[in-house]
């Protein structure tokens, strides 16, 4: 008896799955800062442009970026060094570059910060490359952050004779501590009596059992507002306020059952389920068509003093196989296990079995979701 086309897997990552939903419906709880953020308490992306000098030959083309030569003229005026107009800069060793950082919540000035360096232009290569004073910038176009440092990159590459080798990326690389905080953001957590908690994913019965565990240990302070949000009655102080919030952040909730999901990615051909799906009885019919085409040349050699000429033939063969369907009967089930040797005992690869789980849905016969990304 031949193996499902579906593969052993695909089979085992949704065992896996199912043992682990049987070991959570057993005993396992989240805590309430794996479920939901404070308001107010965010990193927030910061941006920069500037130049990375000191590059072995592998910098930009200066007359395809011309934005390098004025960023570099600029950049000398500021010091002091006027270029004579009309000067043409070739450069070989400098590059134009994005910075980018993330500001981290509550960050205070002189903390450092690690920072992502980008070729703007057309840079071979930044390895050896360091970054000049840079300033980053927030979404308010104030500035949080100075960077400045020698660049990190993680590739290697060699070209000789028209003949290339490269490892990793050579265009971007990280600046460890790069970057020092020169103003902080102002936290709205130690303001007002509530602090409102959002839930990553928006869901009724979990912010109610979110509130539930939150009251059941300071009775009567969270309050659900919607599908997202819990306010809490918090302290005054400043002190009080953080003590009382680490002791609710580490409270154990006990979550419902996860509404029923498939999602599909239509780009690789996978499927992942949870183990809320089940089956409806239901019945299905697979079979395959396949066209094969071979194109074999073959030699004509005309006979001896036949005036002939020597003339290629193509020998085209067209091959076409189709495959019974069969219809395959598929009990109902409640159980993702099921739900699997279901699928697979059609024999469908995982591309097939798009198809398959799209018209089971619009059949009816598949409770859960179907989200294809």
């Amino acid at each position: 008896m031949s193996t499902p086309v579906f593969g052993h897997r695909s089979i085992l990552f949704a065992l896996l799955l199912t043992l682990a939903g049987g070991l959570c419906q057993l005993a396992c709880a989240e805590r309430v800062k794996d479920l939901v953020e404070i308001q107010g308490v965010r990193p927030n992306q910061l941006v920069g442009y500037g130049l990375v000098v000191g590059l072995d030959g592998t910098g930009d083309q200066t007359t395809q970026t011309p934005f390098t030569v004025q960023s570099l003229a600029s950049m000398l005026s500021q010091m002091g060094v006027n270029l004579p107009p009309g000067t043409n800069l070739q450069l070989k060793n400098v590059a134009a570059v994005m910075v980018t950082a993330m500001l981290p919540s509550f960050a205070q000035p002189g903390q450092q910060l690690d920072v992502t360096v980008s070729s703007l232009g057309n840079s071979k290569s930044l390895r050896g490359g360091t970054l000049l004073l840079t300033p980053l910038k927030g979404a308010d176009g104030q500035i949080y952050a100075m960077t400045q440092g020698n660049l990190v990159i993680a590739g290697a590459g060699a070209s000789s004779g028209g003949s290339k080798v490269q490892v990793n990326q050579l265009n971007a690389g990280r600046i460890p501590a790069g970057a020092t905080v020169e103003r902080a953001v102002a936290s709205t957590i130690g303001q007002g009596e509530y602090v409102n908690l959002e839930l990553q994913t928006s869901d009724l019965d979990t912010v109610q059992a979110v509130a539930d565990a939150i009251n059941r240990a300071a009775p009567g302070a969270a309050s659900p507002m919607d599908a997202r949000v819990i306010r809490v009655r918090a302290p005054q102080g400043s002190t009080d306020r953080v003590a009382f919030l680490a002791s609710i952040v580490d409270l154990d909730v006990t979550l419902p059952k996860p509404a029923a999901k498939v999602i599909i990615n239509a780009r690789t051909g996978s499927v992942v389920m949870n183990q809320s799906v089940t089956l409806e009885a239901s019945a299905v019919a697979h079979g395959n068509l396949s066209v094969t085409i071979t194109n074999q040349a073959s030699v004509s050699q005309p006979g001896a003093f036949s005036q002939g000429q020597t003339t290629v033939v193509n020998n085209a063969q067209i091959q076409i196989k189709s495959e019974k369907g069969q219809i395959m009967p598929i009990a109902a089930s409640a159980k993702l296990t099921d739900v699997v040797k279901a699928l697979n005992a059609i024999g469908a690869t995982p591309q097939d079995l798009l198809a398959i789980l799209q018209s089971l849905k619009a059949a009816g016969a598949l409770r859960a979701e179907l989200e294809v990304i």
